[in-house]
């Protein structure tokens, strides 16, 4: 049994959103991080990673400069919007209701009648 734990549908673009809310990022950085954050548990591939890059700025929610990466290459380095910390806020929101529902129906029990 693994540790690692599959990522949900839909749910790749709020891990980057949370990612990169917490400080200007690489693409290499962004899956770095998510995986950080995860304790490890989540590990995004990067042929799922860049598309949904540059989904997120296509739309506004993130933004890129390229900059000097640690190693001393070229890197696109990827950032926050004011709509995509909108929107970050708007998925917390949702899934942490949707979460608490979720638990809510596993934990439920047998009446007694």
């Amino acid at each position: 049994m693994t540790d690692q734990a599959n990522i949900l549908p839909g749910t790749l673009d709020l891990l980057i959103l949370k990612a990169v809310s917490l400080g200007k990022l690489h693409g290499y950085g962004v899956l770095l991080r998510i995986e950080q954050i995860s304790g490890g548990a989540l590990q995004i591939q990067q042929g799922a990673l860049y598309p949904a890059l540059y989904r997120l700025e296509h739309k506004g929610l993130i933004q890129s400069e390229w900059g000097t990466s640690e190693n001393n290459r070229r890197a696109k380095y990827y950032s926050l919007t004011k709509a995509g910390r909108r929107q970050l806020g708007e998925e917390v929101a949702s899934w942490n209701s949707l979460a608490d529902a979720i638990a809510r129906a596993l934990s439920a029990r047998p009446q007694e009648g």
